[in-house]
């Protein structure tokens, strides 16, 4: 059972934002430095509590969250088991890298679910970003080498080592990047790299995989860091052959293979792990964001033999000030006691099924939807002038459904043509028609007046 409310709807009261949240806001960026997360302040509103799928703001407005954070919120907000495990452990001990039985529940939980056999080894940090950069760095201990192989609109963080390793153009004035990064294509059917058909292929995106590791690396690749299912690039979810692919190219150059698996592990696509959907078994895996249940915790995973390189195993070789102390790991403990008592995989997959079974007709019906895709409670819409041509919505049109879904009570990804849809796992039918009816009603006003092609 799924403790959680059911069938929850948007109530607007002012507009938005209102009166409350611009005043605060207005305090705010007094002090705010820049660069926060676009949909928030685009939306301009402050929260006053939330629960399940709904946010409340100050100004007593309530709306359905289909962002979820951007794959932390798997509970729903403020799930009551996970709000009782964090107030128990927070009046016990917070802080300190000592063992704690709050650790060790969590690491044997983690165990019980590995991503691949023999994967259990678990290490605990603060953020993606960070494990991402320790695995980067077991890597090299492991292998003895140096160079890294990453993907056409892959994200795996902001830090150097991850930021020289993204597939997009974040990058651009940051420079210069570290050395020995590869970006290679991602099988991006729908916006295919090399131009073809997925029916007829033959998975011709592997072949320029293989070939670039062969002519533009040093043949010094320690791994190959790859998203079962990319996230920031727009939920894209790449053929079953892609990543048994990438694995068996790793394996003929003596490099590792790393999923990255911060979005789409713990259920979020159906199958506990993203990977599972191919049948790929990483010989190392990275996670976070939901895995927390909200509280910022991340980690990485691997087997015996790599976790004891030197010097990633010496004392303190790769341990982490916030990395799994008390707080963090009760928290982590108890949200995915709560994905597998509530059965919240299976409910990802159910709810998933009912969400794209809803959205499906849109192509049909808008001559700007070019695409309509989704894995469990993981989800895309392609946003596009033109169907033909799949030029992408302009960045005014998007803010406009963005902004009109927002003041119906929708907080939505719709700001970017990959229009994602991640709600939390414990969403139920009748959100999610409540959900549509806002999409659809934004659409069919987009619809009528034409300007989507602006």
């Amino acid at each position: 059972m799924i403790h959680q409310p059911k069938n929850q709807k948007a109530e607007i009261k002012t507009a938005v934002p209102g009166p409350k949240s611009r005043a605060i806001r207005e305090k705010e960026e007094m002090h705010l430095a820049p660069g926060l997360q676009g949909f928030a302040l685009m939306a301009g509103i402050v929260v006053d509590h939330a629960r399940g799928n709904t946010v409340t703001d100050v100004d007593g407005n309530t709306f359905i969250d289909i962002i979820g954070g951007i794959g932390v919120n798997g509970l729903g907000h403020s799930h009551p088991t996970y709000v009782k495990a964090v107030k128990d452990q927070v009046e016990k001990a917070s802080v300190g890298s000592f063992t704690s039985e709050a650790r060790v529940d969590l690491l044997t939980r983690l165990a019980e679910v590995p991503p691949a056999p023999g994967v259990h080894r678990t290490q605990l940090y603060s953020s993606g970003a960070e494990a991402v950069e320790s695995a980067l760095r077991l890597a090299k201990c492991y292998t003895g080498k140096y160079e890294f192989v990453s993907f056409w609109g892959g994200f795996h963080g902001k830090t150097m080592g991850a930021l020289s390793l993204m597939g997009s153009t974040f990058k651009e004035k940051l420079g210069p990047m570290v050395s020995g990064s590869h970006i290679a294509p991602y099988a991006n059917c729908y916006r295919c790299p090399l131009k073809l058909q997925k029916s007829s292929c033959g998975m011709a995106c592997l072949d320029v995989v293989r070939e670039q590791v062969k002519t533009t690396t040093t043949g010094q690749v320690a791994a190959f860091i790859v998203e079962p299912m990319q996230g920031t690039a727009g939920n894209i979810i790449p053929p079953k052959e892609f990543l048994p692919g990438i694995q068996s190219i790793a394996k003929d150059v003596g490099a590792l293979m790393i999923c990255d698996e911060m979005i789409t592990g713990f259920g979020r696509t159906g199958k506990f792990w993203g990977s599972n959907h191919s049948g790929v078994q990483p010989d190392m895996v990275t996670m976070g964001k939901q895995f927390g249940g909200g509280f910022p915790i991340s980690a990485i995973m691997s087997r015996d033999e790599i976790v004891n390189a030197k010097p990633w195993s010496n004392q303190s070789g790769s341990s982490s000030s916030y990395g799994g102390n008390p707080l963090a790991s009760a928290a982590a403990a108890a949200a995915v006691k709560i994905i597998h008592e509530e059965e919240l995989v299976e409910n990802s997959r159910l709810m998933g099924e009912y969400f794209l079974k809803k959205l499906q007709p849109m192509l049909d019906r808008y001559p700007f939807i070019g695409d309509v895709r989704g894995a469990g409670l993981f989800m895309g819409i392609e946003m596009v002038k033109d169907k033909a041509t799949k030029e992408p919505l302009s960045k005014a049109v998007c803010t406009r459904i963005f902004m009109d879904c927002l003041k119906r009570g929708l907080l939505t990804m719709s700001y970017a043509p990959s229009f994602r849809i991640q709600p939390s796992l414990t969403i139920d039918e009748g959100t999610i028609d409540h959900s549509v009816a806002i999409i659809t009603e934004v659409f069919d006003e987009l619809a009528r007046d034409g300007k989507y092609r602006e």
